[in-house]
C-alpha cells in the first residue's frame, strides 16, 4: 500500500512515517519544511520518497498523490496563539491547503483521506468529557479552521464519494516536538525547562486540565483510521479519556527530573481552553483504539528523549569544531 503523509517531517508526521516504514508500507512525504525538519526523517530517509512542497501548491500535491492509496493529512499551521496573531495565514494554510489536499485526493482516486483535526473545535463548552455529538464552539481561529476542514471532508464524502476520517487529536506530546518555538506544546517547554534549570512558564493558575495524549497512541489511531470499516465520514476523538492539571504535571516532572524547580505564573492567554478531556468511546468502537501508553509513562519517555538530545548536543559541537 502507498501512503502519502502531508507534514511528514513534523513531530506527529515523522513518528507516523516511522511506523509506516516499520510495517513495510510505501511512503511519500510532502512537506515544505516550514515547521518540519528533515532530520526527523533521518532514520528512514532512504526508505521513503520525499517531496519538498506546500499544501498551498496544488501541483506539488498532485505529484505526491500519484498512485496513492491513502493520504494522511497532517500539514497545518498548528498554534492557537499564532492563529490569533495571524488568522489570515492560518486560514490560508489550514483551510485552503486542506481543500487542495481533498481535491487532489479526489482526482487521484485515493481510497481514503485521514485528517488531523483538533479538540480546539469544541471550544470552551463546560461539559466534560467532550463527545463528538457536541456542537463545536471554537474560540480561536485555529479551532475554526480545523472544524471547517472536517466539514469540507464530510462534504467531499457526500458529493464526490471520497472516503474520509477526521481525528480530533487532544494535546499530543512526545519525542520530536520542538520546544524552541514560542508556539510549541507546553510539555516540550516544561521538559526542556527542567533540563536547563530555567523557570517553566504557566499561563494562568495551573489548575487548567488537559487530556495529554502520547504520540504512540495517536500514531496507532491514525493508521487504524486508514482502513477501519465504517469509519468514513466520521469525526473521532483521539485522547486518553483522562485529564491532568498543569500543576500536577509540573509535580510529576519534578519527580522525574529530580529538580525541585517551581513555575512562573503569567496571565492566561487569549484562546486557551480551561479544561479538556476526550470521550474515546467512538474511537474504541470504530477504530479498535485503546491507549497503549499512559500519561505518566509517556512523560517519562519524553523527558528521557529531550535529555538524550541535550547530551548529544555538546558532542556534536565539538565534532564540528
Amino acid at each position: 500500500m502507498r501512503y502519502v503523509v502531508t507534514g511528514g517531517a513534523g513531530f506527529i508526521g515523522s513518528n507516523t512515517v516511522d511506523e509506516l516504514v516499520r510495517r513495510g508500507a510505501s511512503v511519500v512525504v510532502l512537506d515544505d519544511l516550514s515547521a518540519g525538519k528533515e532530520e526527523n526523517l533521518a532514520e528512514v530517509r532512504n526508505k521513503i520518497s520525499f517531496i519538498k512542497g506546500s499544501i498551498n501548491d496544488i501541483e506539488a500535491i498532485r505529484r505526491s498523490f500519484h498512485e496513492a492509496d491513502y493520504v494522511i493529512h497532517l500539514a497545518a499551521r498548528t498554534s492557537v496563539p499564532r492563529s490569533i496573531k495571524d488568522p489570515v495565514e492560518t486560514n490560508r494554510i489550514n483551510i485552503e491547503g486542506t481543500l487542495n489536499v481533498l481535491l487532489a485526493a479526489r482526482d487521484a482516486k485515493v481510497r481514503r483521506v485521514v485528517l488531523a483535526t483538533s479538540s480546539s473545535a469544541y471550544g470552551e463548552t463546560p461539559a466534560l468529557p467532550k463527545v463528538e455529538t457536541m456542537q463545536p464552539e471554537p474560540i480561536s481561529p485555529y479551532g475554526v479552521t480545523k472544524y471547517v476542514c472536517e466539514l469540507y471532508a464530510q462534504m467531499f464524502g457526500r458529493v464526490y464519494g471520497l472516503q474520509n476520517v477526521s481525528l480530533r487529536y487532544f494535546n499530543v506530546f512526545g519525542p520530536r516536538q520542538d520546544p524552541s518555538s514560542p508556539y510549541s506544546g507546553v510539555l516540550a517547554k516544561f521538559c526542556t525547562a527542567y533540563l536547563d534549570g530555567t523557570e517553566p512558564v504557566v499561563f494562568g493558575d495551573g489548575e487548567q486540565t488537559r487530556d495529554f495524549t502520547y504520540i504512540d497512541n495517536v500514531v496507532q489511531a491514525t493508521l487504524a483510521a486508514c482502513e477501519a470499516p465504517g469509519a468514513s465520514g466520521k469525526v473521532i476523538n483521539i485522547g486518553t479519556g483522562a485529564r491532568i492539571s498543569l500543576n500536577q504535571t509540573l509535580q510529576l516532572l519534578r519527580e522525574i527530573s529530580a529538580n525541585p524547580l517551581e513555575a512562573k505564573y503569567d496571565p492566561p492567554r487569549d484562546g486557551d481552553i480551561r479544561d479538556s478531556q476526550a470521550d474515546i468511546t467512538l474511537g474504541r468502537q470504530v477504530l479498535g483504539y485503546e491507549t497503549t501508553v499512559d500519561f505518566a509513562e509517556g512523560l517519562r519517555r519524553t523527558f528521557a528523549w529531550y535529555q538524550e538530545c541535550q547530551a548529544k548536543t555538546p558532542a556534536k559541537s565539538k565534532t564540528e569544531n
